[in-house]
């Protein structure tokens, strides 16, 4: 599941920006129960986007801004509890990591779905039901 986390330049600690990615992956996993699951571990991939000062934008000004955006199969994120904690600890994530003063209401998750069956791993397109089984038999085996 590609996680792309976009802030701008001083948003985060040098530490922070190194520490980012993989605290929000592990919330991802944590979220949904699948933290010990091998095959979603390999699978929550991500990168950061530092843009320079002046180059992002809210309510046509230039401020600071955080972005965390991730894609997922269509089957995930379906009970609200789990998209509020998600949300909630995402944001948490940005704030604890901030290297100034940079307020929550200028950090924004996003969640978008792929269509059933054009989840791609290493060449195969899993269905969710696929994707399924992929992780159950990984906590089998």
């Amino acid at each position: 599941m590609p996680i792309t986390v976009q802030v701008t330049r001083g948003l985060l600690t040098p530490e922070g920006e190194r520490l980012v990615v993989s605290r929000i992956a592990h919330a991802l996993l944590e979220s949904h129960g699948l933290a010990e699951n091998a095959f979603m571990r390999a699978n929550v991939i991500g990168h950061l986007v530092v843009a320079e000062e002046g180059a992002a934008y809210v309510g046509g000004r230039a401020e600071s801004l955080a972005v965390v955006e991730i894609k997922v199969p269509s089957v995930t994120f379906q009970d609200r509890a789990v998209q509020q904690r998600f949300v909630e600890e995402a944001t948490r994530i940005i704030d604890d990591l901030k290297a100034g003063d940079h307020p929550k209401a200028r950090t924004f998750v996003n969640v978008a779905y792929a269509v059933d069956g054009t989840w791609g791993i290493a060449g195969k397109a899993y269905s969710n039901g696929e994707l399924g089984a992929a992780i159950e038999a990984s906590f089998r085996g």
